[in-house]
């Protein structure tokens, strides 16, 4: 999601990932042995959520400080003041963070490890970024595939995410969609994304995670109103009608494909960290890190060489890094919580995994 945007984007409307329970310590080790045998890479399509880079430098947004003030320790092109989604994917993958698709040439001994073909702002649709929808996104792999960058090996023992965030609810708002249609446009976005994943298990990816909506009327850009204290409910109710038509969606899909395809429910994780901020270690559950000194700036903004900005002393200590995104403490403590919900081991032990 580019900042100078906000108005326009919602990056990220309406888990992880899992070793084992303790005590089960065999189906540990041998759930390791797959990673790291057969898993070998990691692909990447969607939003600001799973983006490492894409968005071009000069642009403002993950590229201007104080984005990546905690890691790597400078603006690096993720949208937050660390790690994102895609990167805790990986680490419990055992993988790299794939390279972002726009440095492929210049770190082309990275490829090996997927890529992320993710572009922070972008939609199932078009939005107002001048950025690819995941259509295109899609395109770029199919392309990488016909020059042989990749093999249906490479295909076949990979893991690929699906992230939506919202970005294309935030401009059907913006460009005056009614709320009485609403319900009709969600269901052409979810369509749209069992069209993209159809496509992406057709490219011989056999393991796909798609994300779930996060709570939208939480965002720190909706709950500004109500000086960070309460969620949007009507925001939230259309993020559950998304959800609850993406879970039927995809196990329609999984009768057809032997459960390739998981869902990252990223509404219940969000909830329960929000809900239970302190056991995180997270003092401000709705109050972003970063923000805007009136609702002209954003994070980040800089006039005259003046600040725009005010920035908190803990990140560590703040869910929210911006309006719309999780600092790294946050994506932490959700990938912690969804831990707990096994949804990549059922992943890797479907039937069909190799």
């Amino acid at each position: 999601m580019m900042m100078n945007s906000y108005k326009i984007l919602f990056c990220p409307f309406y888990c992880f990932l899992v070793l084992l329970l303790s005590g089960q310590t065999g189906m540990q080790a041998e759930a390791r042995h797959l990673n790291h045998h057969l898993l070998t890479k990691l692909f990447a399509f969607g939003d600001s959520y799973a983006d490492t880079g894409n968005t071009r430098k000069g642009e403002g947004g993950s590229w201007i400080e104080p984005y990546g003030i905690t890691f790597p320790g400078k603006p690096a092109g993720r949208w937050s003041d660390g790690r994102v989604l895609t990167d805790y994917i990986a680490k419990y993958l055992r993988l790299k963070s794939p390279i972002p698709y726009r440095l492929r040439k210049k770190m082309a001994s990275h490829i090996k490890y997927g890529m992320n073909f993710a572009f922070g702002g972008t939609g199932v649709f078009n939005t107002s970024s001048s950025y690819p929808n995941m259509t295109i996104q899609i395109d770029f792999l199919e392309q990488l595939i016909k020059q042989k960058v990749y093999t249906a090996s490479d295909l076949s023992n990979s893991v690929t995410l699906v992230a939506v965030s919202g970005n294309d609810y935030n401009f059907y708002l913006a460009t005056n969609g009614s709320i009485q249609d609403f319900p009709s446009f969600i269901t052409s976005v979810v369509n749209q994304i069992t069209t993209n994943l159809i496509r992406i298990q057709k490219l011989g990816v056999k393991k796909i995670i798609v994300d779930g909506l996060q709570p939208l009327g939480c965002l720190p850009q909706t709950t500004v109103s109500s000086s960070f204290q309460q969620c949007n409910s009507t925001f939230n109710n259309l993020v559950l009608f998304h959800n609850d038509l993406l879970n039927q969606s995809v196990t329609k899909l999984n009768q057809e494909n032997n459960n390739s395809i998981q869902i990252l429910d990223l509404y219940d994780s969000f909830m329960s960290v929000l809900n239970d901020s302190l056991t995180h270690n997270i003092q401000n559950s709705l109050k972003p890190c970063c923000f805007g000194v009136s609702s002209d700036y954003n994070c980040g903004s800089v006039v005259s060489n003046e600040k725009k900005y005010e920035l908190c002393d803990k990140p560590k200590s703040a869910f929210f890094w911006d309006g719309f995104h999780p600092t790294q403490a946050g994506w932490h403590a959700v990938y912690s919580k969804l831990k707990a919900t096994n949804v990549l081991h059922r992943l890797l032990w479907a039937e069909g995994f190799v």
